[in-house]
């Protein structure tokens, strides 16, 4: 049985993954904005990856006896002053999530919570390739810098993304 710190802890991971996807939601409908399609997809399928790691987590409470509760969320940011400025933003938000994994797991090993410690291993894996994925893209980007071919052959190829979630 979880504690109420690490039950509470979870849920609170569960509604920031669901504003994860809310920010992501907001940076596609910025590149849409520009015309950046390709881009405009790379950020939907993001959303769609974090809202899988959203039901990952309902799941996992659910099938350790605990009661999911939904929260609200804040407005996530919907300017920027360019697509490296929304990738750098994505970046940062992918820093947070980590930040946060990791004290999950400092909780769940505090607590001697195996099953959550296990659990947690997945997301601490998932965010080293997102941060790497989004540290590469901005790097690409600054090279590219005004080279509008590259631009647009990334933008080509960030079309072509998509998302088969693995089974819960």
């Amino acid at each position: 049985m979880l504690n109420e710190s690490l039950s509470k802890s979870l849920n609170d991971q569960l509604n920031f993954e669901l504003y994860s996807a809310h920010v992501y939601l907001a940076i596609a409908a910025y590149c849409s904005g520009e015309s950046l399609d390709g881009f405009a997809n790379f950020f939907m399928v993001q959303a769609e990856e974090e809202k899988f790691h959203a039901m990952k987590i309902y799941k996992f409470l659910n099938d350790r006896g605990q009661r999911v509760t939904m929260a609200g969320m804040d407005t996530p940011n919907n300017e920027y002053s360019s697509i490296l400025d929304a990738f750098e933003h994505a970046y940062e938000h992918e820093i947070e999530v980590t930040r946060r994994i990791y004290h999950l797991s400092d909780l769940a090993l505090n607590d001697r919570e195996h099953a959550t410690m296990q659990f947690l291993k997945w997301f601490v894996d998932e965010q080293v390739e997102e941060e790497a994925m989004f540290d590469s893209i901005i790097n690409k980007l600054k090279r590219i810098d005004k080279d509008s071919n590259a631009f647009f052959m990334m933008d080509a190829e960030f079309a072509l993304r998509s998302f088969t979630p693995p089974a819960l």
